[in-house]
């Protein structure tokens, strides 16, 4: 989280004209700024034209949609497009409230005020308008809803949280969630995680549209195959981060289970393993505990004979 100067901010001032006390709903309803007074309040610049966006509008939207019911936290969109057109099917897509776009000169004001160098760019204010963190778009993208009450204090319990799970790494605490406790095939089928363990598990992280993904994938599913056919406990599990479910299918067809299209533990796992580049392909040892955090590069290089190694490896060190 970036250290800020703590700044409170008087909402009704920082977000209304002299012409104007209002902010509008994409469905075309003028609501007061003062209904803001008491709540959270999330200053989302961004455009339609941002490439970033494309990942963490979708992401914001599921994080509001959640909080909303308890009506202590509102988004309002200070918009950086070029024209109204653009600014209105953007909008579109976004639940929460915007200031007009022909205000602009209060959306210049409020990315002076808060500094503003790159877009999407995410501040929180508190309900006093004081500055939480100008960091809310990483913070988000990395936590989601488990974020709330958006606090410094709040990070580094999570942070701690995650320290604590990774010394109890087992097959179930990384593939488990409170709502799912199997995974899935292509066709559909269920199996426990449960019946997983025991084995030595690789997690493919991959994105069908990235190229490297692309290439890696069929050398993968060749490994794969081999190690089957000499008799080896192990499998694949796909940890996909596509947007798209299409995507998602396709990447699937190759490999024998997958962790559910969008389903929220896939960018955990991200965090978890502290993902910095695709492919990774993260090995699980036996006893749940991780062996290797990304063989992707010596699987290119050496095929099947990588992985003879690390089995070799992993029996050894259970």
């Amino acid at each position: 989280m970036a250290d800020i100067e703590i700044v409170s901010h008087d909402i009704h001032t920082i977000l209304s004209s002299s012409e104007r006390d209002y902010l509008i709903h994409c469905d075309g309803n003028q609501i007061k700024i003062e209904s803001l007074k008491g709540k959270k309040v999330g200053l989302y610049f961004s455009a339609s034209w941002c490439g970033p966006r494309k990942r963490f509008t979708p992401v914001l939207v599921e994080v509001y949609d959640e909080l909303s019911s308890k009506s202590d936290f509102e988004v309002v969109f200070v918009s950086n497009n070029k024209n109204d057109e653009a600014f209105k099917g953007y909008f579109s897509i976004m639940p929460w409230l915007a200031i007009p776009f022909s205000d602009l000169e209060t959306c210049d004001n409020l990315n002076e005020l808060f500094k503003v160098r790159g877009i999407s760019y995410l501040v929180i204010l508190d309900e006093n308008g004081k500055d939480l963190t100008d960091s809310g778009t990483e913070i988000i993208q990395e936590y989601g809803v488990e974020w709330t009450p958006f606090t410094s204090e709040k990070i580094k319990e999570m942070k701690e949280e995650e320290k604590r799970a990774k010394t109890k790494q087992s097959l179930k605490s990384i593939l488990v969630s409170k709502s799912r406790d199997f995974v899935i095939s292509s066709d559909g089928k269920m199996i426990s995680v449960s019946e997983l363990e025991g084995k030595t598990v690789g997690l493919y992280f991959s994105v069908i549209y990235n190229k490297s993904c692309a290439d890696f994938t069929p050398k993968l599913v060749k490994v794969y195959e081999e190690l089957k056919e000499k008799g080896q406990g192990f499998e694949i599990v796909l940890i996909s981060l596509d947007n798209h479910e299409e995507s998602f299918k396709r990447g699937f067809r190759c490999v024998p289970w997958a962790l559910p299209f969008k389903d929220k533990s896939c960018e955990k796992l991200a965090r978890y393993f502290e993902l910095s580049t695709l492919p990774t392909l993260v090995i699980i040892r036996l006893d749940g505990k991780t062996l290797n955090s990304n063989v992707a590069e010596a699987v290119e290089e050496h095929g099947v004979e990588a992985f003879l190694f690390t089995l070799e490896k992993n029996c050894r060190t259970c």
